[in-house]
């Protein structure tokens, strides 16, 4: 039985491989992002490096620009999972780490603080669709962390944090009005919320890098570089 393509886009007109040319190529950003990521991770001393964490955040990055690739070409029910898995693999493993690293949380208050988010992950959808209710999570998330860590702890991965946050925001801003600018703008705003994204990502994982570094073996270690 052949499956019916998604259509919840401004630039999809049609089934076409091609029906979202910019939707697809834009997730380039995320590759790229990636790769920068491995350039910054081999910098670092062999610790940092080695720690499967941050691999894992930068693998994420990089599934997260293939899996969208995918869903904008296909748009298919399998392309759909393909793009949303490692997105919300991203949110949940980044808040974990945010939490017991920077945040200082014991390794049991990181992993109760990530189920509370993924419930939330799993019930706001329902009621407000996956976008907002997904993404407005990891917003709030990244809000209350870089807030808690600037202004409580006096933590240097705070600023970073917020600053990203409202590059966030106005990511999310572009990806709500897709559809309502659709008749203004043919190609929609969609492709901006890749482009964003990519830079969003990129600094969370360079954040995570410079400064996350409580499982890091003990030892003399060198400063932490400053963030580009």
């Amino acid at each position: 039985m052949a499956q019916h393509h998604i259509d919840i886009y401004c630039e999809r007109l049609g089934p076409g491989l091609w029906a979202e040319p910019l939707n697809a190529l834009t997730n380039i950003a995320f590759i790229v992002a990636a790769v920068l990521l491995v350039r910054v991770l081999r910098g670092e001393d062999a610790p940092v490096r080695r720690d499967p964490a941050v691999i894992a955040l930068v693998v994420l990055v990089f599934l997260i620009g293939i899996g969208s690739g995918l869903f904008h070409t296909f748009a298919v029910r399998w392309a759909g999972l393909a793009d949303v898995i490692p997105i919300v693999l991203f949110i949940l493993l980044y808040l974990f780490l945010a939490l017991w690293r920077l945040v200082g949380l014991p390794a049991w208050g990181a992993l109760l603080g990530m189920i509370a988010v993924l419930a939330l992950l799993m019930g706001l959808p329902r009621l407000f669709g996956f976008g907002f209710g997904t993404y407005g999570v990891a917003l709030a998330a990244m809000f209350l962390v870089g807030g808690f860590l600037a202004f409580v702890r006096g933590h240097p991965a705070g600023s970073p944090i917020l600053i990203t946050a409202g590059v966030f925001a106005l990511s999310l801003s572009l990806r709500t009005a897709d559809l309502p600018l659709c008749e203004m703008l043919p190609m929609g705003t969609h492709f901006l919320w890749h482009i964003l994204n990519a830079v969003v990502l990129y600094r969370l994982t360079r954040t995570m890098i410079a400064h996350g570094r409580r499982l890091a073996p003990s030892g003399p270690r060198r400063p932490a570089k400053a963030e580009t």
